[in-house]
């Protein structure tokens, strides 16, 4: 189906992107390299050189070439590509990211440089995946997908969308990124969510086998039987333990699904709201559904409209436990979308509707299934946006995704993960707040305003005891501790790990973006 601009719009304002940084998010941190010291460029010289003598190829990209340019201004979000690394290093080996290791050490022990590592660049938090004027690392070249018995295998620079081609030709998925330009690492690492997961679980409960470069510049394997610890570790941990370099994820038995979206008007909003609620509180819900509703706005059309994303993984249209949410009326049926799918299908429609190069963030809280929760969360949101409604380039949405307990029970069925979640804590819902913007003179407003929402949704939460004292990595903003939120428990055996794979702190002082152990 043909995009029109209008339905693109509301897809950008609406749609889920998979879909980390403790820096404030504003001010951001300064791009100049003119705004470091003599010292810090003469070290940093330093060590390019040295990278240059020792790596095995052509690996540097440096400033002021083209290709530097088109890599750097190639993230989802421009509030990432506003960072300028002094140079970028694209390995095509886990060999020379070994190699990179051993030589950058010395300069990260001395305090000296530092260096972020990038997948497929879709975290929108500045940070995450670059880092001004020190060394990116993008892995972009580490590509394969391999077929198993009972697993693919997936280098760390791989998008989704070749992961699905290949299972999809033979039958097969696995958990993934809803959006086929999706990359591996930010899900597998961090969470993650997929059209499976009331089925399988989180991204990262899938994930049988880390390989991983250490801060020894050792290649090990993580997974249940060997270095178990890492392996429950990385399962939340994203950039703290080393550079992962190939995951081998559960495959399972895939027929076409049905779904897509549903559009519908802002007074309709309230009886969705309870209707979810209504599905997650029943005693056996169905496990083949992936239900997410949200509300937003797009300045460029001047109006509230509202999105049913839902999708029924099994080979029936139309199917009764959806009807709450694609009967509703009345609906913008020029919009809609529902239609049998095919993992690649669905993943590749979510994909044409990402936009990059706009300011992007986003920030989430999780609550339990509780409708005058979400009932207040809406209304705080959509009176919170009409103060920035004349920004240009405003596109905002605020969406609500189920944690069913059959989602939390194969967290445990799969041998755990860090998030510090449990099926007693469930059914719970994701509240995610995503903004696109054009101007960075409007940072500051825009990012107060969400910022504001949401402290005042997890207040009305506290208040009504549906807290769930949760937040979800892959939408967490800098001012937000996600790591904090798995528990004491939880990060203290995550900063033991550290301390027993990384005794000197090289993927805590010399990665400082994403959420760091020891903040």
């Amino acid at each position: 189906m043909k995009t029109n601009f209008y339905l693109r719009g509301l897809l950008l304002a609406m749609i889920t992107l998979i879909p980390s940084c403790q820096a404030n998010p504003y001010p951001l941190t300064s791009t100049s390299s003119s705004s470091i010291s003599k010292h810090k460029r003469v070290v940093m010289s330093q060590a390019i050189e040295a990278l240059q003598r020792n790596l095995s190829g052509s690996l540097l990209v440096l400033r002021n070439t083209t290709e530097y340019d088109e890599l750097n201004t190639s993230y989802l979000s421009a509030l990432e590509s506003d960072l300028s690394p002094a140079c970028i290093f694209l390995p095509s080996t886990k060999e020379q990211i070994a190699e990179f290791i051993e030589v950058i050490g010395p300069f990260v022990d001395a305090g000296e440089v530092a260096f972020a590592i990038r997948g497929a660049g879709q975290v929108p938090l500045p940070g995450a995946a670059n880092i001004a004027n020190g060394i990116t690392m993008d892995l972009r070249n580490l590509t394969g997908v391999e077929l198993a018995d009972g697993y693919v295998s997936v280098a760390a620079g791989e998008r989704w969308s070749s992961v699905y081609s290949k299972l999809s030709a033979v039958g097969l998925a696995t958990t993934g990124s809803r959006s086929g330009n999706g990359g591996i690492g930010g899900l597998a690492l961090e969470g993650g969510l997929s059209f499976f997961s009331s089925r399988e679980g989180f991204v990262c409960d899938n994930v049988i086998n880390y390989e991983i470069v250490l801060a020894s510049g050792a290649i090990v394997n993580a997974n249940a039987n060997s270095n178990s610890d890492l392996w429950l570790a990385l399962k939340g941990g994203a950039n703290n333990f080393g550079v992962v370099t190939r995951y081998n994820l559960r495959t399972f038995a895939q027929s076409p699904f049905w779904g897509g979206s549903v559009y519908y008007y802002q007074p309709s909003f309230p009886s969705q709201i309870e209707a979810l609620v209504t599905e997650m509180q029943k005693p056996n819900p169905s496990t083949q559904t992936q239900i997410m509703i949200s509300i937003g706005y797009a300045a460029a059309f001047g109006m509230v409209a509202c999105q049913n994303q839902v999708y029924y993984t099994e080979d029936v249209q139309n199917p009764p436990v959806l009807e709450p949410f694609t009967a509703i009326e009345p609906q913008i049926d020029a919009l809609n979308s529902l239609r049998p799918l095919t993992l690649t299908s669905a993943s590749s429609e979510q994909a044409s509707d990402a936009k990059g190069s706009q300011r992007l963030s986003y920030m989430n809280t999780v609550v339990k299934a509780d409708n005058a929760t979400l009932q207040a969360a809406s209304s705080i949101y959509t009176t919170a946006i009409q103060n920035i409604t004349s920004t240009p380039g405003l596109i905002c949405s605020l969406t609500l995704q189920p944690y069913p307990v059959s989602l939390l029970e194969k967290s445990v069925a799969n041998g755990g993960n860090s998030l510090g979640l449990s099926p007693a804590d469930g059914p719970l819902v994701s509240i995610l707040l995503l903004t696109y913007w054009q101007n960075e003179s409007d940072d500051t407003t825009v990012l107060g305003t969400m910022r504001d929402a949401l402290e005042n949704i997890k207040a009305e939460s506290v208040a009504r005891n549906t807290a769930a004292d949760y937040i979800f990595m892959n939408y967490a903003s800098g001012f937000q501790d996600p790591i904090g939120s798995y528990g004491a428990e939880n990060k203290k055996k995550m900063q033991d790990v550290s301390r027993k794979y990384d005794p000197a702190g090289l993927f805590q002082k010399g990665v400082p973006g994403g959420f760091k152990l020891f903040a």
